[in-house]
């Protein structure tokens, strides 16, 4: 495969992969095979959500946002480790980074609803009061992103000459997140640490991460030549981009692109910028050893054999959400 170079990322129909003709369902897997090879990071358009939906989930979590601190950490439960509800100022941090990022965040997790024993393993959802219809526009929002999530992992499946439902059992009642992100005001930019970043560089943990709302300023993906260049998306479109374990799982054949929320110039300092990531997480029993088609004697074997649950409980502890 060409080692291409994307000036900016690539953008796909979702429709194309779902339409029923096989030359543009090819296409759309190929296409997609190649721009995850070379820069992990597109650009997806008819992926189900609705305008009306992300507007209405924009104003909820701003209406969140905006609400005092004092209130806001009501919804911060120490002992379930950033997993659900709220996550305050500069908690968290990159991999291999002390200083905490710019932003506070919210997270809801997976609703098992079918009985599946894997429910005891996940903390219930916790909803701020203050905010009408917060958890029901939340969750439309959660399984819109996880249904074009799987869609997306059929057709890496099929691009890595598996069976189209390998993922579908194991993100089955997966582990995944919805973090609506609020990255705050800066009153006194000079106040601030040097190293202080909105989102300092990083790679996801999960298989994929799907994007909402990724045209603001600021999102750059860290090219294989080493230059940062910017993630932009058209209005209609979210970005999809791979995870740790995706890369893990194939032997670092899809990438996990580093990536980073670069602070806006000092006057701008002073203005919020919102995003919503849909980090897509597999089942914790997922085995990642890599697999033995992604294996061959250019490319030996990178990584250890590990599940997803014990990756996840690695990468918690590094980036200083779990002790």
């Amino acid at each position: 495969m060409s080692e291409k170079l994307y000036n900016e990322i690539p953008s796909l129909d979702l429709a194309d992969f779902n339409s029923g003709d096989e030359a543009r369902k090819q296409k759309f897997v190929t296409d997609l095979g190649a721009a995850y090879h070379s820069i992990g990071f597109v650009a997806v358009k008819n992926h189900g959500l609705s305008d009306e939906l992300c507007t209405k989930l924009y104003q909820a979590v701003q209406d969140f946002f905006a609400l005092p601190d004092e209130v806001k950490q009501k919804y911060e439960i120490p002992e379930l480790f950033g997993q659900r509800g709220y996550i305050g100022k500069g908690k968290e941090h990159a991999k291999g980074r002390a200083t905490g990022d710019l932003k506070e965040f919210y997270h809801v997790g997976q609703e098992v609803v079918d009985g599946d024993p894997i429910k005891k393993e996940y903390p219930d959802n916790i909803w701020p009061e203050e905010i009408e219809n917060f958890d029901k526009i939340a969750l439309e929002a959660y399984q819109t992103l996880e249904k074009a999530g799987r869609q997306m992992l059929k057709a890496i499946a099929l691009y890595l000459g598996l069976e189209e439902d390998y993922f579908e059992s194991r993100v089955h009642n997966g582990n995944s997140i919805l973090r609506p992100i609020h990255y705050f005001p800066i009153e006194n930019p000079e106040e601030v640490p040097d190293d202080a970043v909105r989102a300092a560089e990083h790679g996801d943990i999960n298989l994929i991460t799907l994007l909402m709302g990724a045209s603001a300023d600021g999102l750059q993906v860290l090219r294989r030549d080493g230059e940062w260049i910017p993630i932009t998306a058209l209005p209609e479109q979210i970005v999809v981009n791979v995870g740790d374990m995706l890369a893990r799982h194939t032997n670092d054949k899809l990438k996990s692109t580093i990536h980073r929320v670069v602070n806006p110039p000092k006057e701008l300092m002073k203005t919020s910028r919102f995003s919503i990531p849909f980090f897509m997480h597999p089942r914790s029993d997922m085995d990642l050893t890599c697999l033995e088609n992604c294996i061959d004697d250019d490319h030996p074997k990178q990584f250890e054999d590990i599940t997803a649950g014990e990756f996840l409980h690695q990468r918690l502890a590094e980036i200083g959400l779990k002790k």
